[in-house]
């Protein structure tokens, strides 16, 4: 197996996309936090699952700039973006479309028409996903999994890149339908959204009622993102150890007789092999968007919770005892790793 600056050396297209991602990092970090105060971590947490090309669900209360960051990162990116409200009435074709029957007024001639839904953009913010019943979750699924629709025994394949920034409410709110299992299982970070501090919250308000508005222009355009996306997944190659390790820790969160002692008290079940793969695509990203051409331990326990968080089911043990999975997944890094 060739080492990291191996790897990285061999083609001089992926040499060049990785002398440029960490300043590419730094001028979108640096073009979003003209709209967007705070969130370091959100924002950090963003960057690596979208050089990864994989999708994020962002958890956290209405109100706290959700939509703003993914069109203002879309925006930074030269893509398009896309918006869906998830309501208790909407349908699966209000996501991917529908056929339509047109007539050709000259010929009278009539033939069915597709009218691509709001899913046939690059970036797509699936707004407070769980407001919706799961029928119509399950709409975005294939469009997660294969990047295509299909509607009317037609399939219809989506632009490049494609991916899905969804928004939920906490669960415990009113009005809200549990994700089902299969789809959480496609988005690769489940991201917390918290509130700001008080200083954060203090510009904030003085931001946005000055009245100005700040123009974001594009730091890079889709062609290139894809680009950075596959040498991320070409050049930059973990230690043997350091996969072991994340396998090591997907299969801790399994309760059985192996499992550690939280594994087993406190969780149904635990995350699939699916983990294990984005525990380490998510370190390749994180070491490059930093200059590294070999991911550590510490990138791997930088994205386990984000990774885990949404995979592991506690049981009623653990609800009784007032534990989250955040909690759960730091006890699991501690026992595993």
């Amino acid at each position: 197996m060739m080492d990291g600056q191996d790897s990285v050396s061999a083609g001089s297209d992926d040499a060049a996309l990785f002398d440029a991602l960490p300043g590419v990092r730094t001028r979108l970090e640096a073009s979003i936090a003209t709209r967007i105060v705070g969130q370091k971590a959100v924002v950090e947490a963003m960057l690596i699952a979208l050089f990864s090309g994989g999708h994020c669900l962002f958890v956290g209360v209405p109100g706290l700039a959700k939509t703003l960051l993914v069109n203002t990162t879309a925006q930074s990116l030269g893509l398009d973006a896309g918006r869906i409200q998830f309501t208790p009435d909407l349908m699966p074709t209000d996501i991917t479309g529908s056929d339509v029957l047109d007539e050709d007024r000259s010929t009278g001639e009539r033939r069915l028409r597709f009218i691509p839904g709001p899913v046939f953009t690059n970036l797509l913010l699936a707004d407070e996903i769980n407001r919706t019943p799961p029928k119509t979750q399950a709409a975005l699924l294939e469009a997660m999994a294969e990047g295509r629709v299909t509607t009317g025994g037609k399939v219809y394949d989506l632009p490049k890149p494609f991916q899905v920034f969804a928004t939920q409410n906490p669960i415990e709110q009113e009005g809200t339908y549990t994700l089902p299992e299969a789809q959480l299982d496609r988005f690769m970070f489940s991201i917390d959204v918290g509130y700001p501090s008080e200083a954060e919250e203090i510009e904030i308000v003085e931001r946005t009622t000055a009245g100005a508005s700040t123009d974001v222009g594009a730091v890079v355009d889709g062609a290139q993102l894809l680009a950075m996306q596959a040498m991320v997944r070409r050049a930059v190659i973990p230690s043997p150890d350091l996969v072991r390790a994340a396998v090591r820790l997907v299969r801790a969160s399994r309760p059985g007789p192996d499992a550690p002692a939280v594994a087993s008290q406190y969780l149904r079940w635990g995350a699939g092999p699916r983990a294990s793969q984005y525990l380490i695509l998510g370190t390749k990203a994180r070491a490059a968007l930093y200059g590294r051409e070999v991911p550590n331990l510490a990138d791997l326990k930088a994205v386990a919770p984000l990774v885990l968080g949404h995979r592991v089911v506690l049981n009623f043990q653990a609800e009784a005892a007032g534990l989250r999975a955040p909690e759960i997944v730091r006890q699991l890094v501690e026992a595993a790793l």
